[in-house]
C-alpha cells in the first residue's frame, strides 16, 4: 500500500500547491505571475519526486504510469491501482481548494485559449516530451534522485512557461480532472486525457529508438 499512499499523497500535493497557484494569482491580481505559477509547478513535482521517487517512482500523473506500463516497467496489475490513487488525490486536493476559495470558478482547472484542436496537439507534444525525459533518466541510475526531480521539474517548468496561456500545459490527467470534475469545467476535459496518453505512448516509442535495445522495456536491462 506504500506505493499507492505515495502516488495519493504526491499527485495531492501537485494539485493543491500547483493550481492553488493558479486560484491565488488570480484573487491576487495577478501577485504570482505566469512565471510564478510555472515554477510552483515544476518546483512541486521536483520536490515529490525526490520525496517519493524511490517508494513508488513518483509517477504522480496516469498517463505515465501507461507509459511505464507500455515500457513494462510497471505491472499491470498495479496500473489502475497507481491511476485510481492518482485520481483520487487530485479530486481531493481540489475540493480542499474550493473549501479555501469557494468563489473560484475554475479552481485552476485546464481550458484551452483558442481552438480544442490547438490545445490537443500542444499537449500531445509536452507529455511526448516528458515522457521522453522520465524514461531517459529514470533508466540511468548515476541521474537519478535529486538530479532526476531537478531534471523532470526543469522541463514542466519550460513547458508550462510557453504553453500554459494556450492549453494550460497540463500533461496529467489526474491534474487536470481534479479541477474539472470538482469546479464543473467538463466540456474540454477530454483534451487532457487523450492528448497526454497518446503523447506519452509517442515517448515510448521514441524512447526505443534512442536507448539500447530492451532499456525502454525493462528498467533491470538498463
Amino acid at each position: 500500500m506504500e506505493k499507492y499512499a505515495a502516488e495519493f499523497f504526491g499527485t495531492f500535493a501537485i494539485v493543491f500547491a500547483g493550481t492553488g497557484s493558479i486560484v491565488i494569482n488570480d484573487l491576487s491580481g495577478g501577485a504570482i505571475t505566469h512565471l510564478g505559477v510555472a515554477l510552483t509547478f515544476g518546483l512541486i513535482v521536483a520536490a515529490m519526486i525526490y520525496l517519493l521517487g524511490e517508494i513508488s517512482g513518483a509517477h504522480l500523473n496516469p498517463s505515465v504510469s501507461i507509459g511505464f506500463w507500455l515500457a513494462k516497467r510497471l505491472p499491470a496489475s498495479e496500473l489502475v491501482q497507481y491511476i485510481i490513487s492518482q485520481l483520487a488525490g487530485a479530486v481531493l486536493a481540489s475540493i480542499c481548494l474550493r473549501i479555501i476559495f469557494p468563489f473560484h470558478a475554475s479552481l485552476g482547472a485546464t481550458l484551452p485559449a483558442g481552438p480544442a484542436w490547438q490545445s490537443f496537439v500542444l499537449e500531445i507534444f509536452l507529455s511526448f516530451l516528458l515522457m521522453l525525459l522520465i524514461l531517459h533518466v529514470s533508466s540511468r541510475p548515476k541521474i537519478k534522485g535529486l538530479a532526476a526531480a531537478i531534471a523532470i521539474g526543469s522541463l514542466i517548468t519550460v513547458e508550462a512557461f510557453f504553453a500554459g496561456p494556450v492549453s494550460g500545459a497540463s500533461m496529467n490527467p489526474a491534474r487536470s480532472f481534479g479541477p474539472a470534475l470538482v469546479s464543473g469545467n467538463l466540456d474540454f476535459l477530454w483534451i487532457y486525457i487523450f492528448a497526454p496518453i497518446i503523447g506519452v505512448g509517442i515517448g515510448v516509442i521514441g524512447c526505443r529508438l534512442t536507448q539500447p535495445d530492451g532499456c525502454c522495456r525493462m528498467q533491470e536491462q538498463c
